[in-house]
């Protein structure tokens, strides 16, 4: 019987992939242990700049040992033709690419209404919005769904905030550009499930990543505790919360889900802030 799950044989690109404590890690665990060969993207000089700085490539590796095969590429998804690039890498090393996990986004460098210029918002636009669309665009030209006998085999999943949910103040740039993922998943699903590609946006929720933790980031105790308390459960998420529902939904068992943005937020309470 066939484990549940099963990615055995699948070639799935995950990017954002540069820290042990993020998401993109989380997700290529998971997708690692249940047998797909792994392509990850990575951009060590943007997580240097963060206060939570840069994890160390090699250890990043040497988690991901359950994966059958795995590369890498350090790329800036800030350039024009970033998602060709990284799509072209993966095919020329795998051959083809069944899933992709767009996981990457630019962090800081935001403000409020009164602080955005242009160049604040074209910067989150070209990395949170049009690199996920042209990423997006690369992996479905290469799509082939002739690899198994599934014909709807092909998965994308995208990331949202929680901008469609409620304010997030003084992040004008990053959840104007998170929105157009959020407003486009129905439309682009609809034209990507004609190839045998199904497309999901998954809002994470506020989860822990390294943002969290007052000693590295300066944040007030008192903040990051009432974070904690406005889950139900009594913290934030962790990187392998939102992970559990992408694995899930890049199976063969998530297939009948399509064009839907999920909130996986663990019953998060806005109303506290």
């Amino acid at each position: 019987m066939t484990p549940p799950h099963d990615l055995t044989g699948r070639v799935a690109v995950v990017t954002g992939v540069s820290r042990r404590g993020g998401i993109g890690y989380a997700v290529a665990r998971r997708l690692a242990a249940r047998g797909a060969q792994l392509f990850l993207t990575h951009w060590v000089r943007h997580d240097e700049a963060q206060p939570w700085g840069a994890d160390d490539l090699d250890q990043l590796r040497a988690g991901l040992t359950e994966a059958p095969r795995i590369a890498d590429l350090s790329i800036d998804f800030a350039e024009p033709d970033a998602g060709q690039r990284a799509v072209d890498a993966a095919v020329a090393e795998f051959g083809h690419v069944d899933i992709l996990v767009a996981n990457h986004a630019r962090s800081g460098g935001d403000g409020t209404l009164f602080d955005i210029d242009a160049a604040i918002l074209d910067g989150h636009w070209a990395v949170d919005a049009r690199s996920v669309l042209l990423l997006t665009q690369a992996f479905a030209k290469q799509y082939r769904p002739g690899h198994g006998d599934v014909g709807d085999r092909g998965r994308v999943i995208w990331m949202t905030s929680g901008q469609h949910l409620g304010p997030m103040r003084g992040e004008i740039a990053y959840g104007s550009a998170k929105s157009v993922l959020a407003g486009m998943t129905a439309t682009v699903a609809a034209e990507l499930i004609e190839h045998g590609i199904v497309l999901n946006t998954v809002n994470p929720g506020p989860v822990d990543t390294g943002y969290l933790d007052p000693h590295s980031t300066g944040l007030d105790p008192a903040f990051v505790a009432a974070v904690h308390v406005a889950f139900p459960r009594g913290r934030a998420g962790t990187p392998d919360d939102p992970a559990r529902l992408i694995e899930w939904l890049v199976s063969d068992d998530g297939r009948w889900v399509v064009g839907q943005i999920i909130d996986s937020e663990g019953g998060f309470r806005r109303s506290r802030f």
